[in-house]
């Protein structure tokens, strides 16, 4: 548990992970400047997560131009990932409340306001999040039910239809606060003190299913550790920018799938769900062969040491 400091402590500390994608770091924090309310005290705390050295290089250039005392630059010798890259940024953090936003947001309206007070006035909520807008203005789906076997065997709609009650339509678009089980990673905010008691991020997962497992941590820990959609926040969100799609994009989502649904259901849900993947990717390779690679990952049991955090060098500007 990370003790903080009360004296100078901000409302909310806002960090930002930044990966081979300055301009849209950029945009993103112009945009929390210029729609977040002056009455909120908060700082943004960017973390370039070992990008190219031209891209880091240009973005201290454009952070440095704004001449603005709020917000501040750590660079990771080394890319941690979605979850790594977050718990470095905490450690330069002293607030009440973090705002865990992806580089690829634009806010739409005063989000960190609606957010901050939307958890200091709601007694049983420890994490929230606005809702979610594509790049054409569209709304998104903006939270997720928890991961399970019977989720991944069956599927989110007929969960939904089947205990509509439990699991809330994710394509439905909401007026008003909803409690959801897990939110979104592009934009999280969370008290920070249950985020500490938790250990917060699980460093394990190097991408995607951090969130999930955060967010069933902190249920699962406190009375008061319920998720919710605050639909009132709004903002865009490009998706996708620092990551490209591949194969090995591809199994370090599978990766992480297994790792979180192995530590929260157990062996055999685990396995059940390997032996699925197995199958399917190997009736794909035949179609496409390029799949074949994905069938020997699954069929050796998805360690983690095959993830790309295995993979990653070290830049020492």
């Amino acid at each position: 548990m990370r003790l903080l400091i009360t004296e100078n402590m901000r409302d909310i500390s806002i960090i930002i992970i930044n990966y081979n994608s300055s301009s849209y770091t950029i945009q993103c924090i112009q945009s929390i400047i210029e729609k977040t309310s002056p009455s909120i005290n908060y700082d943004i705390i960017v973390i370039d997560n070992a990008s190219h050295y031209d891209d880091y290089s240009k973005l201290l250039k454009e952070i440095t131009a704004l001449d603005n005392q709020k917000i501040t630059i750590q660079r990771s010798k080394l890319n941690t990932g979605f979850g790594g890259g977050n718990m470095f940024g905490v450690q330069f953090a002293n607030a009440k409340y973090y705002a865990f936003v992806n580089n690829d947001t634009i806010l739409k309206n005063d989000c960190i306001s609606i957010s901050y007070n939307f958890l200091e006035n709601t007694k049983d909520a420890s994490i929230c999040c606005p809702q979610q807008y594509d790049a054409n203005d569209h709304v998104q789906m903006s939270f997720d039910h928890f991961l399970s076997l019977k989720r991944e065997l069956f599927g989110r709609k007929i969960l939904e239809k089947t205990n509509p009650k439990r699991y809330p339509k994710r394509k439905k678009v909401y007026t008003s606060p909803l409690k959801v089980e897990c939110v979104p990673g592009s934009f999280l905010v969370t008290k920070a003190s249950a985020f500490d008691q938790v250990g917060g991020f699980d460093t394990n997962i190097f991408l995607y299913y951090e969130e999930t497992d955060l967010c069933y941590r902190i249920k699962k820990a406190f009375s008061d550790g319920n998720s919710y959609l605050v639909p009132e926040g709004q903002y865009l969100h490009f998706e996708g920018q620092s990551t490209k799609k591949s194969n090995a994009i591809k199994k370090e989502l599978k990766l992480s799938l297994l790792y979180v649904l192995r530590k929260h259901t157990g062996y055999i849900p685990f396995q059940v769900m390997r032996f699925v993947l197995t199958g399917k990717f190997f009736f794909k390779s035949i179609i496409k062969p390029k799949n074949f690679d994905l069938f020997l990952f699954f069929l050796k049991g998805a360690p983690l040491s095959a993830s790309l955090k295995m993979k990653q060098m070290i830049h020492k500007k």
